[in-house]
């Protein structure tokens, strides 16, 4: 018996980035993407394994090599605009938070359980670690173009960043494709 279940909840792919390794966390856009088990080669976020950062300082010491669920940054169209709205500004271009891919569908995007699956028709699979929260990075890449808005950005991305996820079966996306949801079919920890 399967352990993910298949939602009603599909999302088309209305974004792509990469984010060049050893720059900015800006991203540049693309109209396609091939994704490895190691993510996308030559990105910043690349590899089987990384160095563990402050997100995980209370398990491990910073730079201790940990396996990589940070490959991707998927996020949410609905909520980059809610973000945008929340900064006061028009819209916010998904490049300057090192997005990976920007979808359309999903509600509450940056709240699906961890260990989600976003499947492509071609068989793609992306397996999501957790929400993603903000922090001061991509606002410092929306001040450098928007005077004045990046230290707005931390506050106005809570609750609405996105997720980060790992391949789990390599493949090819590209703008237009649709992934659809499948979760864990298991209740909410309550002790």
């Amino acid at each position: 018996m399967p352990f993910l279940r298949e939602t009603e909840y599909s999302a088309e792919v209305v974004w792509l980035g990469r984010v060049p390794a050893g720059q900015s966390l800006r991203a540049q856009p693309v109209e396609a993407l091939e994704f490895g088990f190691d993510g996308v080669q030559g990105e910043r976020h690349e590899g089987l394994n990384r160095a563990s950062c402050v997100r995980v300082s209370n398990v491990y010491p910073k730079g201790t090599e940990i396996r990589n669920v940070r490959q991707v940054s998927i996020l949410s169209a609905e909520e980059l605009s809610e973000i945008a709205a929340a900064m006061e500004m028009d819209k916010l271009d998904p490049s300057y938070l090192g997005a990976s891919i920007v979808l359309k569908g999903i509600p509450d995007f940056s709240h699906i359980p961890p260990s989600s699956r976003l499947r492509s028709e071609a068989g793609l699979t992306i397996t999501v670690d957790m929400e993603n929260a903000p922090c001061v990075l991509p606002g410092r890449e929306i001040e450098a173009d928007h005077s004045g808005y990046g230290a707005a950005f931390k506050p106005a991305a809570q609750g609405r960043r996105g997720v980060t996820g790992w391949v789990e079966r390599p493949g090819a996306l590209q703008i237009g494709d649709r992934l659809k949801l499948f979760v864990p079919d298991q209740p909410l920890w309550q002790p």
